[in-house]
């Protein structure tokens, strides 16, 4: 789970850090990140939360984090969008 250790590395964490953030323990996240294991479902949305991006993103099914700080601002522009205009509709 090459992802798992770029996001925390990316915040300079530890994996200790991360460990008592999530409730998951250390020498677990070590597993992620190596390889030895896989997250379980909880686990992964745990650390999907943490990390704010999608479990997708996190597993590497995409290559975009579609949760970043730039996609909800183009989300929420949108959104405004399409109700301005349904207002305008009605």
């Amino acid at each position: 789970m090459n992802r798992i250790r770029e996001l925390r590395e990316d915040r300079d964490l530890r994996q200790s850090d991360l460990a008592k953030e999530t409730g998951i323990d250390q020498r677990t996240i070590s597993n992620y990140e190596t390889g030895k294991s896989n997250p379980d479902s909880y686990a992964l949305i745990k650390l999907a939360d943490y990390f704010g991006v999608s479990i997708d993103y996190l597993v590497g099914r995409t290559k975009r984090d579609f949760f970043g700080k730039e996609d909800k601002i183009r989300f929420i522009e949108e959104i405004k969008q399409e109700l301005e205009e349904l207002k305008n509709f009605l």
